[in-house]
């Protein structure tokens, strides 16, 4: 019995060994080692700026599908993001619209001011992204 157990204890260790040797490949997937991922240009990550706050119109939003964000104005002033994935079946929003950010997949409804579901089949609100505003200026992160 002794045998047996060190016999599958070195094979549970054999393959731990080879799923952390994969996750440090450096072939471009994203493993640590493949270094940062350049920016593409107009990228907004990195806090370039994603709009101005005068393009963003009150009671409505705009979706940025390069970004996968949408920004929405539910009061003058008042500026939210959200992710543009919609959470039923990973479709972007594709409009804002009558106070909701709209999918165009199987018609899921969000709010615009915290992106609760406002009509299905999606049952989960789309996950908040940060942002800061200064200056008229939108930026992510």
């Amino acid at each position: 019995m002794n045998a047996r157990r060190r016999t599958v204890l070195a094979a549970g260790a054999a393959g731990a060994a080879a799923l952390a040797t994969g996750c440090g490949s450096s072939d471009g997937d994203g493993g640590e080692d493949a270094g940062p991922t350049p920016s593409a240009p107009g990228d907004a990550t990195g806090g370039a700026e994603l709009a101005r706050t005068g393009d963003i119109p009150v009671g409505g939003g705009t979706v940025f599908k390069e970004q996968k964000v949408v920004v929405t104005q539910p009061e003058e002033g008042e500026f939210k993001a959200f992710s543009a994935v919609c959470t039923h079946a990973s479709c972007l929003v594709s409009t804002v619209s009558d106070g909701t950010i709209n999918c165009p997949c199987h018609g899921s409804r969000f709010s615009i001011t915290d992106a609760a579901v406002e009509a299905g089949p999606a049952t989960r609100p789309l996950p908040a992204e940060q942002i800061s505003v200064s200056g008229g200026a939108i930026r992510l992160g």
